[in-house]
């Protein structure tokens, strides 16, 4: 245990989490870059295979001969391989996932070659060794009774690259091997599936082999685009059961425009017009789901996937709609890329780490192995939309944010299908989302689905989530003290609606329902205004973080400020400013300096307020979260927007008068 003085208060933190050190790598060198076709990010096509080639020759730096595998050095922490029978899956993986990133250069250069080895001779040979049992990469067919497994996914992404290259990767295969690979294939294809995302992969090895001559279980095949289908809630946005994340975009709404594409057009018009319809969606609201910089939110599972989040927009480029701004799809795009390629944690061995910059493992999940980062290869599926396509060929431009947004005002988009809130902030270029989250995690072994890849009250583009510490330390979510006097985050939430700009949601303890809040959100254009109501029936002690800042820039500066009575502690890490204001119910305000719990460095600071409710108390806390690029100076205004907030006599609403004439009545 380590004591940390800051403020004057002096702080035990444990560092729960251990983060890989990591030498600095080089980043990605964009060479000679665009400005006049991409004046925000100077990216075009050719540097996106500059950047897939900048990829690959990192993996491929592990193959000094046609024989080594795709293998990477085990990340420590929870990821596979845990034991001998895990590798071959684990080679799989590396195999299958780069070959994402492959496949489209070699779609244009089938001449390409890395570290002197011809590419595409690479992954044929590797392709045929799956089916030689004398291999260690040899992939046994499943077993009769077999059920799903990580090969059947494998085995759909390699479905995916033998459609985008089938002169290099299965033509030239003998008559022999063209067999045993169908065979080995199909025996997953035709089999049990996950009922998420995964029936894809059964859609994608059964279409393929369909194409090629062989009989395959079209009952089935029909079967999983139905199911798929099923999925949907509209506006864009698929449920991966039970959860949305990204998900939604890497796999359904990817995998439904190029199955479409691929196989739907030719054998399944009804179906892929369906997919085809979902797909048009997302322009809708996904793009502003990035910040005006073109970066992702850290949210959801298998966040090392990373930038594969951008592969819906590049494939707009299939219907070419005269309704879709592609130079703003472009910048988002390239933004991403240059997100985490520019990014000096990025890479670690010349590989992508398990996290979101460096390796991180609050956000790593037990079936990842180092290799499935590679997912992230998905966005070089954009280089199968022509050279000459608008993506391409579009002026780069920052949609709304260029005019239309004004930094005085915050933007939600609300939708009604899947309840998740979109929500755009000018004053600091971000994009935040307030999402589902209602998964118990104790004895669930999927337990991350109620960890904070989910469980934050709300994820923003400016600020990655941190981890929980074991001390109550929490950044944008209430911990409880429970039963067994352990610090238990909030993670069963109820949405309630959506109404007037306020965002309600319930929440009670998974170890003990007595405790529960109601809550409602209050985006506003520096912040959020936070209206909760404590329901609890018996005592509780609980905290409630904003969001953390990393130390990026030397020392965290803390200032404490009194405003009209109120004490507002506020943090500034030389890029942005955090300010919390305690406006009703909580007893005590403090900044805490944590190790080991954000994602981007190794010391990070967050302000928290907590209280010792009991129920006979006022039950309303109300907490205004704010924040400012660092540099700006904060007026008394904007650290107190409130005029008065009253609480109806029976505690249903609270009625809200801001300052600048503004009125709100939440109704819980």
């Amino acid at each position: 245990m380590k004591q940390l003085v800051l403020g004057g208060i002096l702080l035990f933190v444990t560092p729960v989490f251990a983060q890989i050190d990591q030498k600095q790598q080089k980043v990605f060198d964009l060479k000679q870059p665009d400005f006049q076709l991409s004046p925000q990010t100077g990216m075009a096509r050719q540097h996106w295979k500059d950047a897939a080639r900048y990829l690959l020759e990192g993996a491929f730096s592990y193959v000094k001969q046609l024989d080594d595998p795709m293998k990477f050095p085990k990340q420590p922490g929870k990821s596979y391989p845990r034991d001998p029978a895990q590798v071959p899956t684990e080679l799989l993986e590396g195999l299958c996932r780069t070959l994402f990133i492959a496949a489209p250069l070699l779609r244009e250069d089938p001449t390409l070659t890395i570290n002197n080895i011809r590419v595409a001779d690479y992954y044929r040979h590797h392709i045929a060794k799956l089916i030689d049992p004398s291999s260690p990469t040899y992939i046994k067919s499943r077993a009769p009774k077999g059920g799903p497994s990580q090969n059947l996914v494998e085995f759909g992404a390699l479905a995916i690259s033998l459609s985008i290259v089938p002169d290099l990767l299965w033509e030239p295969l003998t008559p022999t091997q063209k067999q045993a690979l169908s065979s080995t294939m199909i025996s997953y294809g035709d089999g049990p599936t996950v009922p998420s995302n995964w029936k894809f992969f059964n859609i994608f090895v059964l279409s393929f082999f369909k194409d090629k001559g062989y009989s395959v279980n079209e009952p089935l095949l029909k079967e999983y685009l139905d199911k798929s289908l099923a999925h949907y809630r509209g506006e864009g946005w698929y449920n991966d059961n039970p959860a949305y994340d990204y998900y939604s975009m890497w796999a359904f709404q990817m995998y439904g425009v190029l199955w479409s594409e691929m196989y739907g057009k030719k054998y399944y018009p009804e179906y892929a017009a369906k997919f085809k319809s979902n797909f048009r969606d997302v322009k809708d609201n996904y793009p502003f789901m990035f910040s005006r910089n073109g970066e992702m939110i850290m949210w959801g599972r298998s966040i090392a996937y990373r930038f594969g989040s951008v592969i819906p927009l590049p494939l707009m480029g299939f219907e070419q709609g005269q309704d879709t701004n592609f130079g703003w799809m472009r910048r988002i795009s390239s933004g991403v890329l240059l997100q985490f390629l520019k990014h000096p944690d990025f890479l670690h061995e010349n590989v992508p780490t398990l996290g979101f910059y460096g390796a991180f493992e609050p956000a790593v999940q037990a079936y990842s192995c180092r290799a499935s980062s590679y997912w992230m290869g998905k966005a070089f599926l954009a280089l199968l939309i022509p050279a000459d396509n608008p993506f391409w060929t579009a002026r780069e431009n920052e949609g709304p944010w260029e005019k239309e947004f004004r930094k005085d005002q915050v933007y939600n988009k609300f939708q009604k299908g899947s309840d998740i809130l979109i929500t755009d902030y000018p004053s600091i270029g971000a994009a935040e989302i307030r999402a589902w989250c209602k998964v118990p995690v104790i004895n669930n072994w999927e337990s991350f689905r109620g960890s904070e890849n989910y469980n934050r009250l709300a994820y923003n583009s400016a600020f990655p989530w941190q981890a929980d510490g074991e001390d109550g330390q929490v950044a944008m979510n209430y911990v409880f003290k429970n039963k067994d006097n352990k610090w238990e985050a909030a993670r069963l939430f109820t949405f309630k609606k959506y109404e007037d700009g306020v965002y309600y949601r319930d929440v009670v303890l998974e170890t003990d329902k007595n405790v529960s809040l109601s809550l409602a959100d209050i985006p506003l254009p520096n912040g959020i205004l936070r209206v909760d109501k404590n329901t609890s029936k018996i005592p509780v002690n609980l905290r409630l973080g904003h969001y953390s800042l990393p130390e990026t820039k030397g020392t965290i500066k803390r200032l404490t400020k009194k405003v009209q009575g109120r004490e507002v502690q506020i943090i500034d890490n030389g890029e942005y400013q955090l300010a919390l204001v305690p406006v009703a119910g909580w007893d005590k305000t403090e900044t805490v300096l944590t190790e080991g719990l954000h994602p981007e460095t190794k010391r990070s600071a967050v302000i928290n307020v907590s209280d010792s409710f009991r129920p006979e108390q006022e039950p309303l806390y109300a907490t205004l979260m704010l924040w400012k690029k660092s540099g700006e100076q904060w007026k008394d205004a904007e650290l107190n927007p409130l005029k008065a907030l009253k609480v109806a006599k029976d505690g249903s609403s609270v009625s809200i008068s801001f300052k600048n004439g503004e009125e709100k009545l939440v109704k819980y």
